[in-house]
């Protein structure tokens, strides 16, 4: 399960750079346009706010990647744990108030990853207990 979700975790940070060039380098040229149903002048028009979006996107990137490569097992995992919350409570948001798909594109992925994170910590935790159990007493 720890392997699936740091594949499913390193998806989401791609697809949030994907995200970033979209909303940063793309969205006047036609692969934008296409993308998110625009004219060019209404792409014109909202460039820049469509640019900050996209930086805050690479920040979520980012974070992911951090939270992955971070030596400290517990500080990779509130790292991860944050940054998918942040895409979760971003994607429903999104989903209600730009675009339904938003929901599933971008919350539904994170929180998955989030579950099964939630889940791993579970299974952790009951291994600890286990062995707490199986232990002699001295």
């Amino acid at each position: 399960m720890t392997q699936a979700r740091k594949i499913l975790v390193f998806l989401i940070a791609l697809e949030h750079f994907w995200f970033m060039v979209l909303e940063m380098f793309l969205w006047q040229h036609p692969i934008g346009l296409n993308t998110f149903q625009m004219t060019p002048s209404d792409a014109e028009v909202t460039a820049v706010l469509a640019a900050n979006q996209g930086l805050y996107n690479s920040f979520l990137a980012v974070g992911l990647l951090w939270g992955l490569f971070h030596k400290s097992d517990i500080a990779s995992y509130a790292i991860q744990k944050f940054f998918l919350i942040c895409i979760v409570v971003a994607g429903v948001f999104g989903g209600f108030t730009a675009k339904p798909t938003i929901l599933y594109i971008q919350a539904v992925p994170a929180f998955i990853a989030f579950l099964l994170m939630h889940r791993e910590a579970q299974l952790a935790e009951e291994k600890v207990e286990a062995a707490k159990e199986t232990e002699p007493a001295s």
